[in-house]
């Protein structure tokens, strides 16, 4: 008899979730959550580009409409070298993406033995990786397109559970590598702590040619005005006697335009010298021209950290609404957490076990587009099904709005409908 309001109750909340979703099929909507881009006022910011940089000649004198300069030009690795925690001397600028540069890397492990390798990957009898979670659907992407098992690995509020990650990478040498967002983490905005960073730099390793895959995509990205700083992977690499451990990578993809940036490899002067050998038989040098141009607009670190300050007035907002809306119709219920991160590009909403996969697809029915359910898993399978990545950047306020109010809606309904079943 105790049960009986609870289920009444219950009830009366799937109902009127019901009638709420059902108004919200008649809108036809039509609405696109799915993909971190930078929005067209975003990509207006560096539209400067178009008439820079006035003129071909790099500061040491090199004529960037030639053939040549593997590691792209010194000033461009010079403005990046701070933001990346990598010497300048040691951070290659190259094209336009920085998951180009990381499919490379892989690519050259392969087919050729990395410093401190015993043997090519491509002859080892097993390779895997260690995959925090939830996180991004193209670094498991790569792992998948060259047959590397996945390992999940959970994610803290201070990056990958160390605790894990340590003994795995112990006992199997297997593992050959780590997949790290350490700023602002995609999805859930976590920043690796320093004792985090720490204990990669010098964990024991049964691979002696195990790297991580140091993916500092938002670096200069924040949202606040007190922005995170992250210890230096690289150095405390170097300090561990783990100099060649690391990877470094990022990108100016989300700074200046997206389809027409510079990417950045950093790391040991030994990976340097092994990513740039390989590099040399399938390019014969970037866009010098395009780096001219970048580091004429950005000109230097403050410059940087401006334009950056002027991407978060434009996408502080969309984060506040979807916060805003979804503490509006979801706190309190138990339906649903998320987080709210000071920098990057997601949002990382959970809601009840099971219930993922249904409300992207009511959702869909609904004419929300959002990143399909297990995204944030290796083979797009999160054994919870229950993370959901938003993505607020590229569409305008009002159109997040009515996303969030929409998705809002389909987690009440599917929630409640949990509930009813359990």
């Amino acid at each position: 008899m105790s049960s009986a309001p609870r289920i009444d109750e219950l009830t009366a909340q799937r109902d009127r979730a019901l009638r709420d979703y059902e108004a919200l099929v008649e809108r036809g909507l039509s609405l696109n959550l799915t993909r971190g881009k930078p929005s067209a006022q975003q990509l207006d910011l560096s539209n400067a580009l178009l008439g820079l940089p006035g003129g071909h000649t790099a500061a040491d004198g090199t004529d960037c409409r030639n053939y040549g300069g593997l590691a792209g030009l010194a000033e461009m690795s010079a403005l990046f070298s701070g933001f990346l925690q990598v010497p300048a001397a040691q951070l290659v600028a190259a094209g336009n993406s920085s998951l180009a540069l990381m499919h490379d890397s892989i690519v050259h492990a392969l087919f050729s033995r990395l410093p401190g390798a015993e043997r090519r990957w491509a002859d080892e009898p097993r390779i895997a990786f260690l995959c925090p979670v939830p996180g991004y659907d193209r670094h498991f992407a790569l792992c998948e397109r060259f047959g590397i098992e996945m390992i999940p690995v959970p994610m803290t509020a201070e990056g990958p559970d160390m605790d894990v990650v340590e003994r795995l990478v112990a006992q199997d040498p297997a593992v050959k590598g780590i997949w790290c967002v350490p700023k602002y983490s995609n999805p859930d905005g976590v920043c690796y702590s320093d004792e985090t960073v720490r204990r990669l730099a010098a964990m024991t390793t049964a691979a002696p040619d195990f790297r991580i895959f140091w993916d500092n995509a938002y670096t200069v990205h924040h949202l606040t005005d007190a922005p995170v700083e992250i210890a230096d992977l690289p150095a405390a690499c170097a300090e561990s006697g783990n100099p060649d451990r690391v990877l470094v990578y990022g990108s100016t993809s989300k700074i200046t335009w997206a389809g027409a940036g510079v990417a950045f490899f950093g790391s040991s002067p030994a990976n340097v010298a092994w990513f740039i050998g390989h590099t040399g038989k399938r390019t014969i040098g970037p866009d010098k021209i395009n780096q001219l141009r970048h580091v004429a607009l950005l000109r230097d670190e403050e410059g940087v950290r401006e334009h950056m300050r002027r991407h978060a007035e434009l996408i502080r907002p969309k984060f506040e609404v979807v916060d805003r809306i979804l503490t509006e119709e979801l706190g309190g219920t138990g339906l649903a957490t998320w987080s709210t991160p000071a920098g990057g590009y997601f949002i990382c909403l959970e809601v009840p076990d099971g219930c993922a996969r249904e409300v992207v697809s009511r959702a869909a029915r609904a004419g929300i587009a959002l990143t399909p359910a297990g995204a944030t898993h290796p083979y797009g399978k999160d054994p919870r099904d229950r993370t959901i990545r938003i993505a607020p950047t590229y569409p305008d306020l009002k159109e997040v709005e009515l996303a969030i109010s929409g998705l809002a809606t389909c987690v009440r309904l599917v929630g409640t409908e949990k509930l009813l079943e359990s």
